[in-house]
């Protein structure tokens, strides 16, 4: 029931890391390839996505396509969850 139609994927460019202060990776792979990346300047603060989850049970965001449909709802749970919690501390950060 959520509404993505208005969202696209794309690569994240350099500029980025000047553009945002918080950049998010959903895995350990994308998070290293984001600190290779990152200029030797840049403030953006790199994380890892579930290091928001007050569940603690992953660390990498997992693939639901192993998971059957239980798999799906698993994963959403704990984004829910994620952003959640990432939205509390963004709040607290203004």
């Amino acid at each position: 029931g959520i509404d993505i139609s208005g969202q696209r994927a794309r690569a994240v460019e350099l500029a980025d890391f000047d553009r945002f202060d918080l950049i998010l990776a959903m895995d350990e792979d994308n998070l290293q390839v984001l600190q290779a990346m990152r200029p030797p300047d840049s403030r953006a603060d790199l994380q890892l996505f579930l290091g928001f989850c007050g569940r603690g049970e992953e660390i990498s965001v997992p693939d639901p396509y192993y998971g059957g449909a239980t798999g799906f709802e698993r994963v959403l749970d704990i984004i829910e969850d994620a952003s959640r919690s990432l939205l509390e501390e963004l709040r607290r950060r203004v």
